[in-house]
């Protein structure tokens, strides 16, 4: 369906510890088998949520949540930030694929959220998909130039507050 209506990638939401998670999983299984035999990028985003998950931010939650997106046939991963720079990386370092963070609720400190994307980034992160943080912002396109700045040319945070204030 996905090269049907002329999609680029497929994008498939997993929560792991929710009841349906072996019902969500096999979906993973068979959506990324079709993606590998027509080319199509796959990008699981996997979210621990759950009865199994005290903390849904817990590094060990979100690397196996991580490594089950990369077994399962993942070409990229999104996950939550675990809260830390350290943390991240070793979310990173346990995933053989490239691993980006999710946006998350709505920060009303665009300080914090420029440095959790300065964090992830020099954790070895590939990249960001930043969605509230961005659309539902007053300054939309200062807001996606400051996070491009952070994500491709390793500008600082205080440079990324200086391009929203312009």
């Amino acid at each position: 369906m996905a090269l049907k209506i002329g999609a680029d990638g497929v994008s498939v939401h997993i929560n792991i510890g929710a009841e349906s998670e072996s019902d969500m999983l096999r979906d993973l299984g068979n959506i990324a088998i079709q993606c590998h035999e027509w080319g199509m990028p796959l990008l699981a985003m996997m979210y621990t949520r759950g009865e199994k998950f005290k903390n849904e931010r817990s590094v060990e939650g979100i690397k196996h949540a991580a490594r089950i997106a990369a077994e399962l046939g993942a070409d990229i991963v999104k996950v939550s930030y675990p809260g830390s720079r350290d943390g991240f990386e070793q979310v990173v370092m346990g995933c053989p694929i490239p691993v980006v963070i999710a946006g998350g609720e709505k920060a009303e400190d665009e300080r914090n959220i420029f440095q959790i994307i300065k964090d992830s980034i020099d954790a070895g992160g590939a990249g960001v998909s930043i969605g509230r943080n961005a659309f539902q912002h007053e300054n939309k396109r200062a807001v996606v130039r400051a996070i491009c700045g952070i994500v491709h040319e390793g500008i600082s945070v205080d440079k990324a507050l200086e391009i929203l204030s312009t």
